[in-house]
Order: structure tokens, then sequence, then C-alpha cells
């Protein structure tokens, strides 16, 4: 075998000098691997569902009559209901209470949620916080007749009122059903409440969770097409 000669070495050097400038030259276009820990901000992919605040609950229009007035509040259960009335009786298992069906009465209730609005038996004026007086009672008389005299009961004869001790009782028990009944709703309406916060709490951290995977899935899918493949 022959000795390499200086024309040859020479070869070789400009050979390895074209190489370098090659390997610059793509350096300068950019063709080098990106560093592995470069930082960038996080983009959520187009179907990463967007944050949102806890929907509200949905509410529910009922009406009652309270005195000499009828009133309706928007609230999202019987119970909550009974609380902006001020009652502790169960109005609803008294059959005092329902859901309003007046489409006006509906969408006054819904202008001020949680807010009873009142107006007077009987009235057709709509719904409102301040409504008017009613109109007090009158008796009808007929044409030239005097009023009716209360008649006075005959001196001597008291008699003893019966004994209601009995329905004073029963009165007290059903009272204390729909109390009980009120305070359950109540209950509920608070657990209701708490669940649907961590239910949120835990869409949340999904979100997030899933956003950070789809990252990743990205950053990987590039290198792995960098490789060829």
């Amino acid at each position: 075998m022959s000795k390499p000669t200086r024309s040859d070495e020479r070869c070789v050097r400009r050979g390895g000098q074209g190489q370098l400038a090659a390997d610059q030259a793509d350096l300068g276009r950019g063709r080098a691997d990106p560093p592995r820990h470069s930082k960038r901000l996080a983009q959520p992919s187009q179907d990463q569902p967007l944050m949102r605040k806890t929907p509200n609950r949905r509410l529910k229009v009922f009406q009652t009559q309270l005195g000499f007035y009828d009133s309706v509040v928007a609230a999202p259960s019987q119970a909550a209901a009974l609380r902006a009335w001020g009652t502790r009786q169960n109005l609803f298992a008294e059959g005092a209470a329902r859901l309003a069906a007046d489409n006006a009465a509906v969408a006054a209730a819904l202008d001020h949620p949680g807010t009873p609005l009142r107006r007077a038996v009987g009235s057709k004026a709509p719904f409102s916080l301040e409504p008017d007086l009613p109109d007090a009672p009158t008796t009808p008389r007929r044409n030239g007749a005097a009023p009716a005299k209360t008649a006075k009961a005959p001196a001597g004869s008291s008699k003893r009122p019966p004994d209601r001790r009995a329905l004073d009782a029963a009165e007290a028990r059903l009272g204390a059903i729909n109390d009980r009944r009120v305070a359950e709703e109540a209950d509920f309406d608070r657990r209701r409440e708490a669940l649907e916060a961590e239910n949120e709490r835990a869409r949340q951290a999904w979100a997030m969770a899933r956003a950070e995977a789809e990252r990743a899935v990205e950053r990987a899918r590039a290198a792995y097409r960098e490789r060829g493949g």
C-alpha cells in the first residue's frame, strides 16, 4: 500500500473544513436540535374545556298567601322559599304554597332571586317589593236596611268552652312533623351545594391534568418526528 502524499493530506483537511463549514451553516439555518429544557408558555388545546364558574342552581318560583298579600319568591327549593318567607311552617305540605303558574309573576320573581315579592290578595297588579295596600273589606247592605246588631247573650248563661287539649296536642304534633321536614330539606340543600363544589374542584383538576398530558404528548411527538419517525 502506498503512503499518502502531501496533496492527499491537504484534500482530507479541505474535506474536514468543508464539513465543518456545512455544519455551521446548518446551525445558522436553525437545523440544530432545540434544547431539551427550553421553556414555553402552556397553550391549551382546542378541545380542552374552558374553566368556568360554578353554575348557579336552577331557581323555581313558588307562591303563597301571607295575610292580605299574595307572595312569590324565586328559590332553588321549597325549604329555601320557606326561609325567604320567614316561616317555619311547611306551607307546601299543607297545600298553602305551590309553584307559580303566572308568567308575569315568574318573570318578576326571577328578577329578584331570593327576595319575596307581594301584591294584595285578589289584585291584578304586578308583584313588587312595595305593593299597594289592600282594600278594606266592606259588608254589603240592603237598600234601607239598618246594620245588623249583634245579639247579646242572656245574663246568667255562662257556658264553659269545650276542652281543646286534644286539638292542641294534635296541632303540636303536626307542627313538629313540618319543622322536621323543613330541617331535612335545609340539610339536603347544604349537602347538595357541598357536592356541587366538590364536583367543580374535581373538574378543574381533571382539566389541568389533561392539558399537561396533552402538552407532554405534543413534545414527545415532535421529538419522534425529529428523529425521523
